[in-house]
Formats: structure tokens, sequence, C-alpha cells
């Protein structure tokens, strides 16, 4: 099984009514429903303003892909849990960063750049373009799907360069976004993906699951230990490693 953990601030659900009216019981309970009826998925959720935001290193040591949901409490989300987050990424951890949490603390923290873009919320429909149709995250998606709207994010999109784009979006109103991005860090492999917000009932869509679900399978652990900088002895000393 693996072992996934939604996390989502959960504010605009309680303080907006037209997004509580799409996702009455959270964006990571509308995540966790779609990503639980998988027989190789075991989900749990957790949210800000839970006791530590819902994140320990005994939490995150019992996970093997964290999805972090966040938007107009970014700044809330405690240091140390960032610490945290960003630890257990690269020690193994997969992680996967939807829509505003290109902003989010731990985001940021992994790519080591602002994450700034360019964004409106106007309505625009958006194409979202497979880059790679052979790659396992783009399994199961045609050579594009369409998103009847959701708020416009547009380049420059001040990350590092991607270890590899999967998916780019197109706007109505002209912009394009890199709208899949995925990097290794460490022991560890983090998925962005665009699609998102909270005014639209994006997690709904068939290939947004799709694209979710697949790369929960991805991006889950091969392998995970921590990075640490131990010193060596020579291949022949039979002492090995001295620790």
């Amino acid at each position: 099984m693996i072992r996934v953990l939604v996390w989502n601030e959960f504010r605009h659900e309680k303080t907006h009514e037209c997004v509580k009216a799409i996702y009455p019981d959270g964006i990571h309970e509308a995540i966790a429903e779609f990503l639980g009826r998988e027989e190789d998925i075991e989900v749990r959720t957790a949210y800000l303003d839970q006791e530590n935001h819902g994140i320990t290193k005994e939490v995150l040591d019992a996970t093997d892909v964290l999805i972090w949901w966040g938007h107009m409490a970014h700044n809330q989300v405690s240091d140390e849990a960032v610490a945290l987050v960003k630890d257990a990424v690269l020690d193994g951890m997969g992680a996967i960063f939807l829509h505003s949490a290109h902003h989010s603390k731990p985001f940021k923290a992994l790519m080591g750049t602002s994450c700034n873009l360019t964004w409106r919320e106007s309505g625009d429909s958006e194409l979202l373009w497979v880059i790679d149709p052979a790659h396992p995250i783009t399994r199961g998606i045609d050579r594009f799907f369409k998103l009847e709207h959701e708020e416009t994010y547009g380049e420059p999109f001040v990350i590092p360069n991607p270890d590899k784009v999967l998916l780019i979006g197109g706007y109505s109103g002209g912009e394009v976004f890199r709208s899949g991005v995925l990097y290794e860090r460490g022991n560890g492999k983090i998925f962005y993906f665009q699609p998102g917000h909270e005014t639209f009932p994006t997690f709904k869509v068939p290939e947004v699951q799709t694209v979710i679900k697949n790369a929960v399978r991805f991006v889950a652990p091969a392998y995970r230990a921590k990075v640490g900088c131990p010193h060596v002895r020579t291949v022949d000393d039979p002492d090995g490693y001295v620790r």
C-alpha cells in the first residue's frame, strides 16, 4: 500500500460560500475520496488548524507521499513543519504540490527560489497539453484535456529548471505555463501540478484525478534513508564505515 497524506489549509471552505458549495468537506477530503477508491492507496488527511498542522516526524515517517494544497495562509505554516517536510523529502518521501502550493513554504524551501509567476482570476479556459505521453504520470491522458474554467497562471515561473516538463497549460487569455513539472531532491521525487483553484471544481475532473493518481504511484519512494555525510575508510578496511 502507498500511504498518502493529503494536507490542505482548509480555510477557503470555511470562509467562502462559493468554495464550500464545491468542496463542503474541504479540498483535502475531495482528493482523499478519489484516491481512497484505489486498491493500492491508503489515505489520511491533515490541515492547518490541527495541532502542529497535523505534521510531525512520526506522521511523515508513516507517509510515502505528501500532497499539499495551500493558498491564503502560507505564512502561518510553522518553520518547524517546513523543516520536517523538507527533511522527509530529502530522505525519500514523495511530494505533490498542487496549484497555489507553488508559494507554499515547503515548496519554496525545496526549490530555493521565489517560485513567483503571473496570474489572473478571470475564469479563462485552459488546455493542458501532454509533453511526454510515455511518462507514467501522463498515462491514460490524451494529447490534451480541457478545463472549462481555471485561474490563469503564466510565465515567467521562477523555479529551477525542472528535471522534466510533463504538461504545458495554454489559456484562452493567451498565457502559457509549465503546468506539470518533476524534480528530484535527495532521495525524494517532487511533482508540481498547476490545476486546482478553489472556486472551480477542478479536482472533480477525471483527467486531473488520473494525473494525481499516477503521480502518487510515481513519486512513492523506491528507497528511503537519511542522506548523511559519513567518514569512510578504504574498501579493504575490515571496519568499513566509521559512523
